[in-house]
């Protein structure tokens, strides 16, 4: 369980998570060299892990479409625990963890998935918004 900031740093460092925390309690966790990292907070009654993958496309091009077509077709079939959206201005990679029955195992999860989706999406997500230029 995670009832407080100590608990969930005292997770990171069981999974040996590289973690820099901010001033306002967001732990930022690395999720590989060259991607941006995941910031973890915990915002009770969830644990939330989020990555801003950069600017979503504005206007409706079919540059536009390919990606968000891409986005909801990587949601469907490779994530688990996490789910591309849009916040604003920024295509975002989140998740949300109930943190009153969290265990280890289940944020290892979800990092774990987060890092899989860098890895093998970040890519291409790269490539279709340099389309929108």
């Amino acid at each position: 369980m995670i009832h407080s900031d100590e608990d969930l740093e005292a997770y990171l460092n069981k999974l040996e998570r590289r973690f820099e925390r901010t001033p306002d309690g967001t732990y930022l966790v690395g999720v590989g060299l060259g991607r941006p990292p995941a910031a973890v907070r915990l915002a009770p009654p969830v644990v939330v892990v989020r990555v801003t993958i950069g600017e979503a496309p504005k206007g409706d091009s079919a540059a536009a479409a390919r990606l968000y077509r891409f986005l909801l077709e990587q949601n469907a079939s490779s994530l688990l625990h996490a789910a591309y959206g849009i916040d604003g201005e920024n295509i975002v990679l989140s998740a949300a963890l109930e943190n009153r029955n969290l265990d280890i195992n289940e944020l290892d999860a979800v990092l774990a998935d987060v890092d899989l989706a860098l890895a093998e999406q970040l890519g291409k997500l790269r490539e279709l918004a340099e389309q929108q230029s």
